[in-house]
């Protein structure tokens, strides 16, 4: 129990140096990457391994990511910011790539580690 505790907390530490170093980046039009990441943070859980479906909290968190970008370069700035961060914190790429059914939540973005974020486009 100790451990699993001592785990999540490291995690949960990483997550915020992340945010903390990517909270400069520049705002992705309604959303920013940090805003994004907070948004998405209810998540972690089922995309590390250790829920086996995501929340409801989760689910409305990607709803809302997905709604707030909306532009071509919002998507864009996202899929380079999930990028980034998606390998630090841990998270397993076929999980990752389940959440959008999971949550019933259309996402015209492949959810997928190998994507080119330079050419999404809406």
């Amino acid at each position: 129990m100790e451990k699993k505790f001592m785990s999540l907390s490291w995690s949960l530490g990483v997550f915020v140096l992340i945010m903390m170093l990517v909270s400069k980046s520049k705002p992705v039009d309604a959303i920013s990457c940090p805003e994004a990441l907070i948004s998405l943070q209810p998540c972690l859980p089922f995309l590390k391994g250790a829920a086996s479906s995501p929340a409801i909290v989760c689910c409305e968190g990607v709803a809302n990511v997905n709604a707030a970008a909306s532009s071509t370069s919002a998507r864009r700035d996202l899929c380079k910011c999930f990028k980034q961060t998606v390998p630090v914190v841990g998270v397993k790429p076929d999980r990752a790539k389940q959440l959008p059914q999971l949550c019933a939540v259309n996402v015209p973005v492949p959810i997928d580690p190998s994507v080119d974020c330079d050419s999404i486009s809406l």
